[in-house]
């Protein structure tokens, strides 16, 4: 009988994206997240979770990188550079980056996926795309056929990336935001929540959508409350 040990993982930060990737981490089976780390200056708190939060700069001390392997759970702060840094210095330090795929999502068998990838439940992804390092899908987006999105990306919850588009590095992509076929997102864009995008854009842009406005007559009216019993 073989007895299949799951190997220790560090998560790379404290946030709430960090307790998230934490618990489906450990559901998944490959890993046991056993620490968390931050950098000392943002060290507030000893544990999370009921695991440690280590310094980062010590972070060897506690879990030699021999022995366990790393992720670097923040969100898209600076245009996603900050998660980029900190990869760079965990793998400096000498940790292999972990990647996460759902068991609840689809991603085509030979689409290759890069370092420190955190793809939720939900996700679709087609034949022929590529995934960068440091990507983060969020749940429930469409990855079209022959589609590339670079390193350093993060996507929000049901976006539909067309068939043969490229999502450039260190974009934002918003809340069920659409990008078109064949379209070209360059790097360093900020793409609002329900954005659609139907021509390549220019690099280091922001593109968003109006808010929906007020409507002209309350709802307690609409509805017509008479009390809030």
């Amino acid at each position: 009988m073989t007895t299949h040990t799951k190997r220790p993982l560090v998560i790379a930060g404290d946030s709430s994206f960090a307790e998230v990737a934490a618990e489906l981490f450990d559901a998944e089976g490959r890993y046991e997240v056993v620490a968390f780390a931050v950098h000392e200056a943002f060290r507030k708190k000893e544990t999370l979770l009921g695991r440690p939060v280590h310094a980062l700069e010590h972070l060897d001390r506690h879990c030699p990188p021999g022995t366990h392997d790393a992720f670097v759970a923040l969100t898209y702060r600076e245009l996603n550079r900050a998660r980029a840094r900190i990869c760079k210095e965990m793998k400096q330090r000498g940790y292999h980056l972990a990647s996460y795929i759902s068991a609840h999502a689809y991603v085509w068998p030979k689409a290759p996926i890069g370092e420190n990838c955190f793809i939720f439940e939900n996700n679709v992804i087609q034949p022929f795309c590529s995934i960068g390092d440091n990507v983060i899908l969020w749940s429930g987006n469409h990855i079209g056929h022959h589609s590339t999105i670079e390193d350093n990306v993060f996507v929000a919850s049901h976006v539909v990336v067309s068939g043969h588009c490229r999502i450039g590095r260190n974009t934002f992509i918003g809340v069920n935001a659409t990008i078109a076929d064949q379209v070209s997102v360059a790097a360093d864009n900020w793409i609002g929540p329900a954005t659609l995008i139907t021509k390549d854009t220019e690099a280091d842009a922001m593109y968003r959508a109006e808010s929906t406005p007020k409507g002209g007559v309350g709802a307690k009216r609409f509805f017509r409350v008479k009390s809030d019993a």
